[in-house]
């Protein structure tokens, strides 16, 4: 077994730090507050610093980039952190797995593959692109070993108040009988990534040398409207029936003047206003990982809600 340093315990490295230990490895957790899941080594540290991100990666087999700014902070704090990234895993050979996204192929038409352009027109997409193109490179160059993995929208456990259809934002209410407001049409196909399933997939890239060299779309369950997951979650928990609403767009863009979050937003809703699929079938054919179905993802985060809330059953709430 070996040791893996994941940088980022929010709602993917948490997950990510589970599996890797259950396999038996020796995991550490980097954050700037020192903070982790209970069972693995977790170090304070600024990641932008290459000297003491190579101090805690010696001797590591892979290090994981499951870090991820705030929205509006993606200009000035991913540079430093990816030239860290990509300095450590040359000093060290550790194995650079990136956990990506899909803003850098920008607005498509049909399902998306990885053999995609990087045709990102927004600030963010560009800066991701960068960070994939920078690090593909060094790769090819021989300089270092890296394989990268793009999921579609997060939901699960632990997912945090950036999940469109996560606890805050979406589950909470929903249970609790309450109007949902949702930014786009709800009744468009999207691609939902499960948050486990992002851990998994990770942690097989991490330790089998065929995922080296290349991009990877993270297997992912056929596309679902956001009102249909609403209505699957509300029926399987036995909750009211879901009022998910649409927010007028001059609204949504008056909001982004007093929210940061929602200003940025308004790049990626393309996103949103039509279908946005993800095919992630490479993965799946290789590595013989299938995704979690909709309706047992949302078992568990319906089982976990509960746990967490301290509830056996929900109420209704005007």
């Amino acid at each position: 077994m070996g040791k893996h340093v994941i940088v980022g315990a929010g709602q993917v490295g948490a997950h990510l730090a589970e599996r890797l230990t259950a396999r038996g490895h020796d995991v550490a957790v980097v954050t700037r507050s020192g903070s982790g899941p209970e069972g693995v080594e977790r170090i304070a540290a600024d990641v932008a610093d290459r000297t003491r991100l190579t101090q805690i990666t010696k001797g590591a087999d892979a290090l994981y980039n499951c870090v991820n700014p705030r929205y509006h902070r993606w200009v000035r704090d991913w540079p430093p952190m990816a030239s860290s990234f990509l300095g450590t895993a040359e000093d060290t050979g550790a194995v650079l797995v990136t956990l990506s996204n899909l803003y850098l192929y920008g607005p498509v038409d049909g399902p998306m593959t990885e053999d995609l352009p990087l045709a990102a027109p927004g600030t963010k997409g560009q800066v991701r692109a960068k960070m994939s193109q920078d690090a593909f490179a060094a790769h090819k160059a021989g300089r270092i070993r890296t394989t990268e993995l793009r999921p579609s929208d997060y939901y699960g456990p632990r997912s945090t108040d950036q999940a469109y259809i996560g606890e805050t934002r979406f589950v909470k209410p929903l249970l609790a009988g309450k109007r949902v407001p949702y930014f786009s049409d709800p009744s468009v196909p999207h691609s939902w990534t499960y948050l486990p399933d992002v851990a998994e997939a990770l942690a097989i890239a991490g330790t089998d040398e065929r995922a080296l060299g290349r991009v990877w779309h993270v297997p992912t369950a056929p596309a679902v409207s956001t009102l249909e997951v609403a209505e699957r979650l509300c029926a399987i928990a036995g909750a009211p029936k879901p009022r998910v609403s649409e927010v007028p767009r001059p609204v949504f863009h008056a909001l982004g003047l007093f929210s940061p979050m929602l200003k940025e937003l308004r790049e990626t809703r393309y996103q949103f206003d039509k279908p946005y699929i993800l095919d992630s079938s490479a993965f799946q054919a290789t590595f013989g990982m299938a995704p979690t179905p909709l309706d047992d993802a949302l078992e568990t985060i319906i089982a976990a809600y509960r746990k967490s809330a301290g509830v056996d059953r929900f109420s209704v709430t005007a």
